[in-house]
């Protein structure tokens, strides 16, 4: 699921990135098919680092060696609140790939927590910017439902003071 800085460019206002945010929620399976088809192409990634952060729940970065793009593949935490975002997570296209983003409401809780964790002007800039954008089409009720369970709700309402 496409997440992050490009979820909330997709959803607010776009902004230039160094990286791409993926949730992902692989089996041990999985990770193994994905790991061979990287090892195969032009992507830096250890093997071993994507192992370990999976029995963690980390993360680990995968990189395009060709044009310098990094992936952050952070895998799904185990609590409600991923859980619900990677549920409602929906498909869209982006330069012919089919692929899943979260949504909006998801994606901006997330950039609250982050900013929590970080005190990131950066983080509430683009919360404005999904409020602005998606100002008639958000669903507030499922934000107000999760803010003081992620600690947030002083952030949102900073951010809908202006």
């Amino acid at each position: 699921m496409l997440a992050g800085s490009f979820a909330s460019g997709i959803h607010g206002v776009p902004r230039s990135t160094l990286d791409i945010d993926l949730i992902i929620d692989p089996s041990v399976e999985a990770l193994d098919r994905l790991l061979a088809i990287l090892a195969d192409e032009e992507f830096y990634v250890d093997p071993e680092v994507a192992r370990d952060e999976l029995s963690r729940r980390g993360q680990f970065n995968i990189i395009d060696s060709s044009v310098g793009w990094k992936a952050d593949c952070i895998y799904r935490k185990s609590r409600p609140f991923s859980f619900a975002e990677f549920a409602r997570r929906t498909p869209i296209t982006l330069q012919g790939i089919a692929l899943f983003i979260a949504s909006a409401e998801d994606t901006l809780l997330a950039k609250l927590e982050w900013a929590k964790l970080g005190h990131s002007e950066q983080q509430l800039s683009d919360v404005r910017g999904i409020v602005e954008a998606q100002r008639e089409s958000l669903d507030r009720a499922y934000i107000e439902s999760w803010l003081d369970v992620l600690g947030v709700r002083e952030l949102w309402e900073l951010v809908l003071r202006g």
